[in-house]
């Protein structure tokens, strides 16, 4: 990509995010002078102010977010915390999840992608436990491990180890015969084989699997902790719903947007170095 692409593509980004915010802001604002005439009428009448809930306007999340965004990590008891604090339990557990995927997956895959016979021994298992939801082991995780924060970084765990074993098992398999054949001519052992030629050339294919796996693990640790509770991300939107507040429920809806992009940008530029050309 040019540098007269990426001004370009830039450019045509923000005209769709004001074109949406423009949108945003007419759609709602029929709702904020009805609620504010409501208002005038209630206090003529001597009565409470009756507000007319609606979703919240651009402006009311800009004031939202600023108070967040200055203030991250406050705690004011159990059940009001920053987004810091919050988004750092989410984190924590997608990095312990995603971390033991890792551990499993990648040397799983590997014997998998070089072996044949273990690859049609397993698959009739891999093929069984992966379209399970991760969300479905949730219970059983609750029985046996009897803690909300461990269950939720083994639902973490059992959702990201799927794409990362397949794509590392296809990456291996797939490495190029000729490459294999010269390390087979001049007797390169096993282990240097698997470290300076398998692993160099499926790498790219691994990084890929990480990748989604990532995506994956951060979508379904929000709806893990709306289900368990106590802190994180996914226990704060659920909070603020029960507390009507959706100002509060679209801002950390845009937050888990975010950081979701962050992690893949992080993940892609790492697929990116590891790339290469034939």
């Amino acid at each position: 990509m040019t540098k007269n692409d990426f001004w370009r593509a830039t450019a045509l980004s923000l005209l769709f995010f004001l074109i949406l915010l423009g949108i945003w802001h007419f759609a709602t604002l029929p709702k904020e002078r009805v609620s504010a005439a409501n208002d005038e009428y209630a206090k003529l009448m001597g009565q409470g102010a009756k507000k007319t809930e609606g979703l919240p306007t651009p402006a009311q999340i800009g004031e939202t977010a600023w108070t967040h965004i200055t203030d991250p990590f406050y705690d004011r008891g159990s059940n009001d915390k920053g987004i810091g604090i919050q988004l750092a339990y989410s984190l924590a557990r997608v990095g312990a999840g995603y971390l033991l995927a890792v551990l499993v997956a990648v040397p799983l895959g590997f014997v998998i992608g070089m072996s044949p016979l273990i690859s049609r021994a397993l698959n009739p298992f891999i093929q069984v436990l992966k379209p399970i939801s991760p969300l479905a082991w949730m219970p059983i995780a609750l029985y046996t491990i009897k803690d909300s924060s461990l269950s939720g970084v083994f639902v973490i765990f059992i959702c990201s180890i799927w794409p990362m074993l397949i794509n590392t098992a296809y990456g291996v398999a797939s490495v190029r015969r000729e490459w294999l054949d010269v390390a087979r001519t001049l007797q390169v052992r096993p282990v240097r084989k698997a470290f300076q030629i398998i692993l160099p050339a499926a790498a790219p294919t691994i990084l890929t699997g990480m990748r989604i796996s990532m995506g994956i693990a951060w979508l379904v640790i929000v709806a893990a902790e709306m289900l368990v509770g106590g802190t994180g991300i996914g226990y704060f939107v659920w909070n603020e719903w029960n507390n009507l507040n959706l100002a509060n429920v679209i801002f950390a809806i845009v937050a888990i947007g975010v950081v979701g992009m962050v992690l893949d940008f992080i993940i892609g530029r790492l697929q990116r170095l590891v790339t290469y050309v034939e």
